[in-house]
């Protein structure tokens, strides 16, 4: 980091020891087998000295185990925990699990439920099978890569100028494959084309073999809270794409008329109060 990204970083009340500790698990995260102290610091770009105190405290607290001297350290048994609090936290109403399920049977795809939570673009409930699965990452709390994914097309195409400005520049524009737009004038051409036609179609931008589509659902406001998906391989999206769209747009249809009928979110918009 340099010395002006750090004079900004205090400028923005951000702490250097917590992003490098952060930096620490994603690195490890990423390991399958475990990763040494020294390979951590390679990739994190930290000091050796640095990165052991930050390992030290992590397995102290939970986040970090050392395994073997050949894999080093892997995931702590507080992660998971965290994950499933997450998960209870995005848990919908069984009114929209409903009606996700339903765009799954009938589509004969994986189907996905996106929000906004609070300026983040999260996937919030998933219904697949083993012979539909969901796309590699796609559970419970993602939320990345939303300039490469057909739900998070559609919930940036529905974004102030400002604010989707402020998102991708935050969250940048990742080329996962040689299909990914990574263009922001591209981009702001496919959103403008989403907001028109109130559907996107995404064809191996995010994985490889994979291709999404993805259709708002609004408040009673109309205002767009979240995004109904489905994803298929790719080699049969054209063929199915005429189909899944419509499948598409009644789910999301069913869920915007859900938000409007009977007040169907409890606790919060399109989540249920926790249990």
């Amino acid at each position: 980091m340099t010395a002006s990204e750090t004079a900004t970083d205090r400028e923005r009340g951000l702490l250097g020891s917590v992003q490098r500790a952060l930096r620490v698990l994603d690195v490890v995260s990423c390991a399958e087998e475990g990763v040494t102290a020294k390979a951590i610091a390679r990739r994190a770009g930290l000091k050796l000295s640095t990165t052991y105190h930050l390992i030290n405290t992590l397995v102290n607290e939970g986040y970090l185990v050392r395994l073997d001297d050949k894999h080093g350290f892997g995931i702590g048994y507080k992660i998971p925990k965290l994950y499933q609090q997450l998960r209870s936290k995005l848990d919908v109403t069984p009114g929209l699990a409903s009606a996700v399920a339903l765009v799954h049977d009938r589509a004969k795809a994986a189907a996905y439920f996106a929000m906004f939570r609070d300026t983040e673009i999260v996937l919030v409930h998933v219904v697949d099978s083993a012979s539909t699965p969901r796309i590699d990452m796609l559970d419970v709390g993602f939320a990345e890569s939303a300039h490469a994914t057909a739900f998070g097309k559609v919930m940036l195409s529905t974004l102030p100028p400002g604010a989707r400005r402020a998102y991708l520049t935050t969250h940048g524009m990742q080329r996962l494959t040689p299909l990914t737009v990574v263009d922001r004038w591209e981009l702001e051409a496919e959103l403008d084309d989403a907001r028109r036609r109130g559907v996107v179609a995404e064809v191996e931008e995010f994985q490889l073999k994979s291709a999404c589509l993805a259709a708002p659902v609004s408040d009673p406001s109309g205002k767009v809270v979240g995004t109904m998906a489905v994803s298929v391989p790719a080699v049969e999206f054209e063929e199915r794409q005429l189909r899944l769209e419509r499948i598409v747009r009644q789910g999301a249809a069913q869920m915007t008329r859900l938000i409007a009928e009977a007040n169907a979110f409890v606790d919060a918009p399109l989540v249920a109060s926790d249990r």
